[in-house]
């Protein structure tokens, strides 16, 4: 982190002091090459710059270097923020947003779809917005027509971008202004005929025993991973897996007997803000953060105990990558275990069976399950601790 004095060197330096500001704090907080690291912040510098030049207001402000320097630190952050949270969690992140922006806006006018309906527009209507966006962050950048996001750095630059072009204020009629994003969803909503909403009904009520075709047909499936150019995964791989862990998560609350845990879940799936969720469950505001606590309660069992092979896929956080943790991350995380620790990482790692672990270590079933529980808690705790690395190891 730089000192008041040496922000105020980068600020003066201009637009170059500013690409070498970036790209020692990308190669800094991320493991991508330095090749990746001064391509990305050559762009962000370019587009600072840009807006700086074609704002009049930035221009008559008298501190154009400020609002570069200023601009700059915002879009570094809001990088290294998606790359922190890595590729699939990005994606869902930078999913919810976009469809928390939209999900008053994308239902065809004139009808009362239900919010399982609306959340399947949505994703039709995301699909073509990443599309969209693809081709303006070619157009707006000094990259081929072909380019993709082809490591971690650069889909977090991408999807940071997607966020910002989705909030970019367009202006409209009488001063007013509107997100794009909303623009496009009510464009979107006006070309859908009224019969359409039965169809989404259809689809979202009866979309296939697997529960996981909404609207993933392969088109969109290829549509959709080519956009997102992500290189651990396809969109529909993605998508499936999502799914199956909401209906495991779903069974396994089920299981226990917990019902308004799974009707909060489903309502947060939704979006919906704790007033609402209170109003639909009837609750009082203690009632609500009494079923909070023990919904995640029985989450961090699921994702950590009851099937968290599953979960530690779905996060790209598997054994295979070293649990989500950055190099110096997984060195202090294996310099911590004891020696009979280490040996049961190592028979997990091996795909050896529980009972044939637990035999192997001279423990019981359970406590041999107990002890894994965690040692898995103690690295999620490492994953998601800001000070103990910088986010999620990838193959940069």
């Amino acid at each position: 982190m730089l000192n008041p004095e040496e922000m105020s060197g980068v600020a003066s330096g201009g637009v170059e002091a500013i690409v070498r500001y970036l790209e020692e704090e990308f190669r800094s907080a991320t493991t991508a090459s330095p090749r990746v690291c001064g391509a990305v912040a050559r762009r962000l510098a370019d587009e600072v710059r840009r807006i700086c030049t074609e704002s009049q207001r930035i221009q008559a402000s008298g501190d154009v270097d400020g609002w570069m320097l200023q601009l700059a630190r915002h879009r570094l952050q809001q990088c290294l923020r998606y790359y922190q949270r890595g590729a699939s969690r990005g994606r869902a992140e930078l999913h919810g947003t976009l469809s928390a922006i939209v999900y008053r806006y994308i239902a065809p006018p004139r009808t009362r779809a239900s919010y399982q309906a609306r959340l399947t527009a949505i994703e039709d209507f995301l699909q073509g917005f990443y599309v969209e966006s693809l081709n303006a962050f070619r157009r707006e950048n000094d990259v081929p027509e072909t380019y993709s996001p082809r490591v971690l750095l650069e889909l977090a630059e991408y999807m940071a971008f997607v966020e910002r072009y989705a909030k970019r204020r367009i202006p409209l009629p009488g001063r007013r202004s509107q997100q794009l994003a909303i623009l496009r969803a009510q464009t979107f909503a006006k070309q859908q005929p009224p019969e359409t909403s039965i169809d989404i009904e259809r689809a979202a009520e009866g979309g296939g025993s697997d529960g996981d075709a909404y609207t993933w047909d392969d088109a969109s499936v290829q549509q959709v991973r080519d956009v997102m150019g992500a290189q651990e995964s396809t969109e529909v791989a993605d998508a499936s897996l999502r799914q199956r862990v909401i209906e495991e998560l779903i069974d396994y609350l089920r299981s226990k007997k917990q019902e308004e845990c799974v009707d909060y879940l489903v309502l947060r799936l939704k979006d919906m803000t704790t007033a609402e969720i209170e109003a639909l469950l009837n609750l009082t505001p203690r009632q609500r953060d009494y079923l909070q606590q023990r919904f995640r309660y029985h989450l961090i069992r699921f994702a950590l105990q009851h099937r968290w092979e599953l979960v530690h896929q779905w996060l790209d956080a598997d054994l295979g990558r070293n649990l989500g943790l950055l190099p110096q991350q997984w060195e202090v995380f294996w310099g911590a275990l004891a020696p009979e620790d280490q040996a049961l990482v190592t028979g997990k790692r091996s795909g050896l069976g529980d009972r044939e672990l637990a035999q192997q270590l001279g423990l019981g079933l359970s406590q041999m399950q107990r002890q894994w529980f965690k040692l898995l808690e103690t690295a999620w705790e490492l994953r998601n601790n800001p000070e103990s690395g910088t986010g999620e190891s990838t193959d940069e």
